[in-house]
Parts: structure tokens; sequence; C-alpha cells
């Protein structure tokens, strides 16, 4: 089983992968938490680039060839492995925030990103993806009291994460068989429920 987490900036999606790996621990899964871009030394590598603020010039293309380059590495060596071996994984982030980043933040065209993607990860697909939903000023806001955690894409203009929201919420509507849309402007407890149940029916219907 795959399950992703995707959100803007500041949605809670590292904390409610932290709770749901906990959760599916203590249900007897062999759980592995990984998240994007990172995951391995080399990706971690490419991480400091990303989100350095010095890399404040990166262009938009050089920028979405870094995470799949980051997302490749993380496939091949780590999230197929685990697949494999019939363990749960659950990554913080994958290759629908390029989508929504790269191609509905900055315009690159979705024709291209989504071929590079289908090579980047050999054609994996989660079984599941969350969408934490937020207004993009709530997230910023959230992530301005995180000082330590702001990044090099956090600074782009409320502009640019507001087409990343709306590029998000079009993805879950272009495939709802895949994507729930959860409301991450409750209660951490309260989110956590919906993700703990939508998590539990695909199980059922995975190991029925």
């Amino acid at each position: 089983m795959f399950v992703t987490l995707e959100g803007t900036e500041g949605s809670g999606k590292t904390t409610q992968c932290q709770m749901l790996r906990q959760h599916l621990v203590e249900k007897g899964h062999d759980v592995l938490l990984t998240r994007e871009p990172g995951g391995t030394k080399i990706g971690q590598q490419v991480r400091e680039v990303l989100f350095d603020q010095r890399n404040h010039d990166m262009t938009p293309e050089a920028e979405f060839l870094l995470f799949s380059a980051s997302r490749a590495q993380l496939v091949r060596d780590v999230i197929k492995p685990h697949l494999t071996k019939g363990g749960v994984v659950v990554c913080d982030r994958y290759f629908d925030s390029s989508l929504a980043y790269q191609g509905y933040g900055h315009g690159l065209g979705h024709d291209v990103l989504r071929e590079v993607t289908r090579i980047a990860t050999g054609g994996l697909r989660p079984n599941l993806t969350l969408l934490l939903d937020l207004p993009p000023e709530e997230g910023l806001r959230r992530r301005r009291r995180q000082r330590d955690q702001w990044n090099r894409l956090d600074a782009h203009q409320l502009s640019f994460h507001s087409r990343v929201r709306q590029g998000f919420l079009e993805l879950a509507r272009d495939e709802p068989d895949r994507w729930e849309v959860i409301d991450a402007s409750q209660s951490t407890e309260h989110i956590f429920r919906s993700v703990r149940e939508l998590v539990e029916e695909l199980q059922s219907s995975l190991y029925k």
C-alpha cells in the first residue's frame, strides 16, 4: 500500500504523515515513512539546493528536473523495494507536487512534466493521495511562525501559492478514485480522524 500526502505550505502534511505511520505501526504493519525531495543521501543533497534561499534565480525548468532527479532515486532505492516486500509506504509529497508547483504554479507544460515524471517514477502511482487543503494565506502564516523552516519555495508571492492550491484541487477533481480532499483548517486530531478512516477504507479494499 502506497499513500501520499499533498498540500500547500503549512498544511500540516508532515505531522499527519508521522501520526499515520505511528498508527499503522501499532496495527502491525511494516511502514516506511519518507519525503520528497529527500529520502536518500542524494535526494537530501538535492533538497538542500532546492530549498536554499540563496538560489533565488533557479529557473522553473531546473527546479522541476532537480525534483525529478531526487524522485527517481527515491523510487528506485527506497519506495519500490519496500513495496515489493509487502510493506506500507507513506510519503510526504510525491510527483503531484511537481504538477502543482512547477505546472500550475510556474506554468510549465503538463505533457512534458508528466512524461519526465513517468520516466522518474517508472510509472509508480500511489494507491491513495490525501490533499490537505488550506488557503495559502493561512499556510504561509503558519510557516512564518516556524522561522527555521522557511525556504526558497515559501518565499514565492501569494499569487503563486494560490495557483498551486488551485492546481492541487484540479488534480484531485481529475482523478477522484485516487484523491481525497481534507479540510486542513481543522484541528490536528480532527484531520487525523479523516486520514485514518480513509486509509482504513483503502486497506479494506486492498486486503479483502
